[in-house]
């Protein structure tokens, strides 16, 4: 039987969910994300020097930010911290999902307690491949957890994790979903995960033949950075 979390996600609930891939990244795609109206905006989140920074640009020592073919300076980077995010989008916190980058150890707590002290009362929900960060937010009940998977290795532990029934999570919250690489999907793997959580999300999903295949798979979300392609999933809107 498919456990009965929390299934209400951003402003529905109907539907295939929508989620706009790294939107919350930049202000100008954060804006359009939430004037799109999809159902949850994606954030990168970062630890630099004890801080939770959005990011999705990795750190090359203290002055350098870097991803594969471009080096940007640090101080040329306009780089919002996560209290910035959940100033900025105000009423719409519960439309984040923040994918921690990284595994530092100090990674999880920095950003417990940042949703702690500016957004203790708000449902948010939190994604990484590395799941024991989620112990982080044993004080945080309403953070929702979503367990992503990126490489076969990481599926199959998945699926182990959750045929020996789902481990004691702070405050016994049921696993939000899990979040699997389209390539690594097929419509029985999706079958098989459903059984133990409500959402099983997909990406990249960024072109018509993407999303015609992830309603083949039957997923419950799709992660798009075609907001356009996401607007299509919520006529209704």
């Amino acid at each position: 039987m498919t456990n009965s979390g929390d299934s209400t996600v951003g402003r529905g609930g109907a539907g295939i969910l929508t989620i706009a891939h790294r939107a919350a990244n930049d202000t100008t795609t954060l804006r359009a994300a939430l004037d799109t109206d999809v159902d949850l905006i994606e954030a990168d989140v970062r630890l630099f020097r004890g801080t939770p920074e959005v990011r999705h640009l990795k750190a090359l020592g203290p002055r350098l930010l870097w991803h594969p073919g471009d080096v940007v300076p640090r101080r040329s980077a306009a780089i919002p911290t996560l209290t910035d995010l959940l100033a900025e989008v105000g009423e719409n916190r519960h439309r984040l999902l923040l994918d921690l980058k990284g595994f530092r150890p100090a990674l999880a707590p920095a950003v417990a307690e940042v949703l702690s002290e500016h957004a203790p009362d708000t449902t948010i929900t939190v994604s990484t491949p590395h799941w024991w960060m989620f112990k982080a937010f044993a004080e945080l009940p309403k953070v929702r957890p979503v367990l992503s998977a990126g490489s076969w290795p990481m599926v199959e532990r998945l699926r182990e994790l959750l045929r020996k029934g789902q481990p004691s999570w702070p405050n016994q919250r049921p696993i939000f979903g899990c979040a699997v690489h389209r390539t690594l999907l097929t419509r029985q793997l999706v079958t098989e995960m459903r059984y133990h959580v409500e959402h099983v999300f997909t990406w990249p999903v960024d072109t018509a033949e993407h999303l015609a295949e992830a309603h083949d798979l039957e997923v419950t979300g799709v992660v798009s950075k075609d907001l356009s392609l996401l607007k299509s999933l919520r006529p209704s809107r």
